[in-house]
């Protein structure tokens, strides 16, 4: 998973860089808005590659006294800047250039420079958007693009994805602006698809934002997993009742497990050991991703009474 993450980065960082260069200087030699848009959009997904990759890399950094549980959610940070680059920096120049220059517009140069490079943009960025989207069919499954997204722990694979298929979209409304411009002689065309393109990196920051929040914050392994660990447990001698099941991701290929159990009343400890060691080996050969597990033999009463506490609202239960 992290090599093909990997791979799918460093193809958009270098296609990004290429076209951001081509853009900037067709962009200075004939004055259009959209297309200086389209070349500050072009380097924020080259600066958005960089951090993701610095994330990649951090994340793979070993467990210490610090971070015991090592440092896998920086990836989860890292994608979150990312989002937070996408609109304040990409998005708010889009705005503010294509403002300008509906406020006070001016004739684009010679069109065809333009239109060269965006052609050729847009056959690159197809490219990188076809690898990334090959890469991200493999990697979800049996599950749909949007479930995929939603489920997914790995936030590089469909940041990728979000911002090539952004980056093509712009590319698109870049070339209506400065086709209308030149077939209407309007000119206001050009700061329009200007203002179009940052509302689309607006809506494309908003909605990364949104699903690499869950993980930053903590989210749980996905409802497969926290199933079959249920039922490995249940499946145990010596297993009265599983209280609660709790997992997290520390990051994309890290999940930690607290199981709180009831175990019955006579079992002898050294058989509790043993039973609890048995149940760690299977979680962990079962679900690769599991590396930490944690048992709580707590009974099913005392588990349901401090439940009921943890989901009571706190004015009640300060008055209680």
């Amino acid at each position: 998973m992290a090599g093909s993450s990997k791979k799918v980065v460093y193809a958009a960082l270098a296609g990004n860089f290429l076209i951001s260069v081509t853009k900037f200087v067709a962009a200075f030699m004939t004055g259009s808005s959209a297309m200086f848009s389209e070349g500050i959009h072009s380097v924020v997904d080259t600066g958005n590659q960089v951090l993701l990759l610095h994330g990649m890399r951090q994340a793979e950094k070993p467990p210490d006294k610090q971070f015991p549980f090592g440092y896998g959610k920086e990836i989860y940070f890292w994608s979150f800047a990312v989002a937070i680059m996408i609109f304040a920096v990409g998005s708010g120049v889009s705005l503010y250039e294509g403002i300008r220059h509906v406020l006070h517009p001016r004739p684009v140069g010679d069109p065809m420079v333009n239109y060269i490079v965006l052609g050729f943009a847009l056959l690159f960025e197809g490219a990188a958007w076809f690898f990334a989207l090959t890469e991200f069919t493999k990697s979800k499954g049996r599950w749909g693009y949007i479930e995929a997204v939603h489920r997914g722990k790995d936030p590089t694979m469909f940041v990728v994805l979000f911002e090539d298929s952004a980056a093509m979209l712009g590319i698109v409304t870049a070339f209506l602006g400065i086709l209308l411009s030149d077939l209407t002689g309007i000119h206001y065309f050009d700061g329009i698809a200007s203002i179009i393109i940052g509302l689309i990196l607006g809506a494309t920051a908003a909605w990364l934002a949104y699903e690499t929040k869950g993980l930053l914050i903590g989210e749980s392994a996905n409802e497969r997993v926290v199933d079959g660990i249920r039922e490995i447990v249940n499946g145990l001698d010596g297993v009265q009742h599983v209280n609660e099941v709790l997992t997290m991701h520390m990051g994309p290929d890290f999940i930690l497990v607290n199981i709180s159990i009831d175990f019955r009343d006579d079992i002898p400890a050294g058989d509790l050991e043993e039973i609890i060691n048995r149940l760690d080996r299977r979680i962990k050969e079962t679900f690769a991703h599991v590396k930490r597990v944690f048992v709580e033999a707590e009974s099913r009463r005392l588990a349901s009474a401090q439940t009921e506490r943890a989901d009571a609202p706190q004015g009640i239960e300060e008055t209680a």
